[in-house]
C-alpha cells in the first residue's frame, strides 16, 4: 500500500512534463517505482525498466525525503539511501522534488 501511495506522489511531483528529460528507478522494500521523464506526458509505473540513475531507498525513508523530514545527504552518509548512475540526474530528481 506505501509503495502506491509513493507512487502516487512522485507522479504528482513531476506532473506532465518536468523537464527531467531522463529516467530513474526508485529500488524500494516494497517494489520497483519507474520514471520516464523522457515521455510527455511523464509516466510513473511500478514496473522494471533501464535507468539513467537509481535510488535504492525504503518507502517509509523516500516519503519522508519527498516531505522534507530527512535530509539526503544524511541518508546518502547513513547508507538510507544509495544511489547508483549518473549523479546529474540525481541532482535534477533532488531539485524537481525540492520545487514541489
Amino acid at each position: 500500500m506505501s509503495l502506491q501511495i509513493l507512487t502516487e506522489r512522485i507522479a504528482n511531483i513531476l506532473g506532465t512534463d518536468s523537464g527531467l528529460d531522463a529516467t530513474a528507478k526508485f529500488v524500494t522494500d516494497e517494489g520497483v517505482l519507474f520514471v520516464d521523464g523522457k515521455s510527455v506526458p511523464n509516466s510513473v509505473s511500478n514496473t522494471d525498466g533501464e535507468a539513467d540513475c537509481t535510488f535504492e531507498v525504503s518507502v517509509k525513508n523516500a516519503l519522508k525525503l519527498i516531505d522534507g523530514d530527512l535530509n539526503a545527504m544524511m541518508a546518502l552518509m547513513t547508507g538510507k539511501l544509495k544511489i547508483d548512475g549518473d549523479m546529474g540526474v540525481a541532482m535534477k530528481i533532488a531539485e524537481t522534488f525540492g520545487r514541489r
